[in-house]
């Protein structure tokens, strides 16, 4: 089983906006994307929330190909529609872990 985290730092003013955005839209197209079994979003506590509060997103693939069909059909356009809405008011990183207990 492999995780794609997507941890992300959101601007105060667009905060719930980013959240509801994520909830609504966001995840379940990238579930829609059929490479993945489920989903945990959660937000990061005892982190410094002075230029906003910090989410991650952690996206549960069953084997390596599921990972990477996301990355080579689907998360470019989810990439570019997160931008095109929110523009620089996020900072994300990506990365991939795999269970291993």
């Amino acid at each position: 089983m492999f995780i794609y985290n997507v941890t992300t730092k959101v601007s105060p003013h667009i905060h719930e906006d980013w959240v509801r955005w994520m909830k609504e839209e966001h995840i379940p197209a990238v579930m829609q994307s059929g490479c993945f079994t489920e989903y945990c979003f959660v937000k990061l506590l005892e982190t410094d929330e002075s230029e906003g509060p910090t989410y991650a997103t952690q996206y549960f693939a069953a084997t390596r190909d599921d990972y990477e069909r996301y990355i080579a059909q689907h998360a470019t356009a989810l990439r570019q529609d997160a931008l095109d809405r929110w523009g620089n008011h996020f900072v994300g990183f990506r990365t991939l872990m795999q269970i291993v207990n």
